[in-house]
């Protein structure tokens, strides 16, 4: 069954990121903070609608008594629409199918404005509704009040250019070196700033940790149940050029623990995630000049 976008802002300040409410959250310089695999259903973002549903929202519009103090920032506006766009890619949908019944703010859903009357109108005044909740409406203080057709309208040139637009520069690594972990050594690889990736399954297999590779999904399932994300600001991001996969706890709602990149080679893609991240998220000891890991010591 295809599932539908819904499009958000959190009514929070710009640095607001919490898991459990949205599948990712977009903080104000246009950071996606990816808190909960796509593939599992959350159950509080849109009223009725939760099911068979992927919501992106954006960390905005808390401004108090006047929400537009803190409006949504260009920065989060195109990552939000640049998010969408992967998403419809990744489920093989085209430009024209980025319609009002796949892609919705929270403002078109709350006032059933695809068609489907889920519920009362809680939407937009101006749509006969309460007014409980109105998000991107509009894009900006006094805009206009088309913010769900602005915002397909850019989905629908991301997805239109994508073909034609230059390769992205890839992060390259620089070269080969060894650290020790739990006392052996470990091959790694340091990219342009000096930071050292190792391949996900090297790592998880090294300190003991269950996993799975859903290929279908580009994520690794981790059976842990002594991991607690951090859902950090400084996550990998598409910039990087590679695409990039998950690492997600095989649990109900999967919040997601770090991304990666998935790197071709000689013997196909493989998996690989920054050592300093993966070692802070899994409560592992490190020491640095030289970088080594210790043991697992938790938080």
């Amino acid at each position: 069954m295809t599932p539908t976008l819904y499009l958000h802002w959190t009514a929070t300040p710009y640095d607001w990121i919490r898991p459990g409410h949205y599948h990712s959250i977009i903080s104000g310089d246009g950071r996606v903070h990816r808190l909960h695999d796509y593939n599992v259903d959350l159950p509080a973002h849109t009223y009725g609608r939760n099911r068979n549903s992927i919501a992106l929202s954006c960390a905005c519009m808390g401004g108090v008594p006047d929400p537009w103090t803190q409006p949504p920032t260009d920065a989060q506006l195109s990552s939000l629409c640049s998010e969408a766009a992967a998403v419809a890619r990744s489920l093989g949908w085209g430009a024209d199918q980025i319609t009002v019944e796949r892609v919705m703010t929270h403002a078109e859903a709350a006032s059933n404005r695809d068609g489907r009357w889920m519920h009362d109108n809680y939407g937009p005044v101006i749509w006969g509704g309460t007014g409980e909740r109105w998000d991107l409406l509009q894009l900006s203080k006094n805009g206009a009040t088309d913010g769900g057709e602005q915002l397909r309208h850019r989905i629908q040139a991301l997805l239109r250019e994508s073909d034609a637009r230059p390769e992205q520069e890839l992060l390259a690594f620089r070269g080969i070196t060894t650290i020790q972990a739990r006392g052996r050594e470990l091959s790694v690889q340091l990219d342009s700033l000096g930071r050292s990736w190792a391949l996900a399954s090297d790592l998880l297999e090294r300190y003991e940790l269950p996993f799975a590779w859903d290929a279908s999904h580009r994520r690794l399932l981790i059976g842990a149940m002594d991991v607690s994300p951090t859902f950090r600001e400084d996550g990998v991001q598409a910039e990087v050029g590679w695409p990039l996969f998950e690492m997600s706890l095989q649990s109900g709602s999967a919040p997601v623990i770090l991304r990666g990149i998935l790197r071709s080679g000689a013997d196909g893609d493989r998996a690989w995630c920054r050592v300093v991240e993966f070692a802070e998220e899994f409560g592992i000891s490190v020491g640095f000049d030289p970088l080594w890991l210790g043991e697992r010591r938790g938080g």
